[in-house]
């Protein structure tokens, strides 16, 4: 089963594999920070996604590649929004999606698609299935690192979905380790939803509280 689930790695550079594995282990810790509204989700995930960008973009997953990049820059961004204070109080807790930001997000989504699209076939890559999944993981995930940078409970709808179908595709191109990391991504998700929605609920009732007293 060992060698099953491993052999892809057969003549693979010692080098990229140990940089899968450090990915690995940071975007895990990322994510279970993110689940737990922590801070330290981003400075985490820049490590992920600095190495990420590169290995993905060597095997030619050019979509995802690109992922890593936005997320880079979104964690960046992130990290300042979420330490943003007033009157030494968090100014954006978590919250969820307003009607503007649906319309932004909506827009990210169909531009990420059609950008996407136009680099694989730039670079005439367009040659196998999952060359167009990637195009669709790529939206989700934009969609979805930046509602986390804003803090938006729905990050994880985004997470969740796309996770979800990162398992089958990375197993397939032979990268079981970022293969593994994705199933936890997506139970790690699931987790982060509901720890989220217990905040928000927490939030909502002291708000009300703070209402009633005055």
């Amino acid at each position: 089963m060992i060698a099953f689930f491993f052999s892809q790695y057969a003549g693979y550079p010692v080098l990229e594999i140990i940089l899968e594995l450090v990915a690995v282990f940071f975007g895990l810790a990322s994510v279970w920070f993110a689940k737990k509204d922590n801070i330290l989700v981003f400075p985490t995930g820049i490590v992920s996604t600095f190495i990420y960008a590169y290995l993905l973009w060597k095997w030619e997953l050019l979509g995802d590649s690109m992922i890593n990049v936005y997320y880079f820059v979104m964690s960046i961004y992130g990290w300042y929004h979420w330490t943003r204070k007033k009157d030494d109080v968090v100014e954006f807790p978590i919250s969820i999606v307003a009607k503007n930001e649906k319309l932004t997000a909506a827009v990210i989504f169909v531009s990420t698609l059609i950008f996407v699209f136009l680099v694989y076939q730039y670079f005439d890559k367009f040659i196998n299935w999952y060359n167009y999944v990637d195009t669709l993981l790529t939206a989700l995930f934009f969609v979805g690192m930046w509602l986390m940078a804003r803090r938006k409970i729905e990050n994880w709808i985004f997470w969740i979905v796309g996770d979800f179908i990162s398992i089958p595709l990375y197993f397939c191109k032979g990268y079981t380790f970022t293969s593994l990391q994705y199933l936890i991504f997506t139970i790690l998700a699931v987790y982060g939803y509901l720890e989220w929605k217990k905040i928000l609920d927490n939030q909502e009732k002291q708000t009300e509280e703070t209402v009633v007293l005055k």
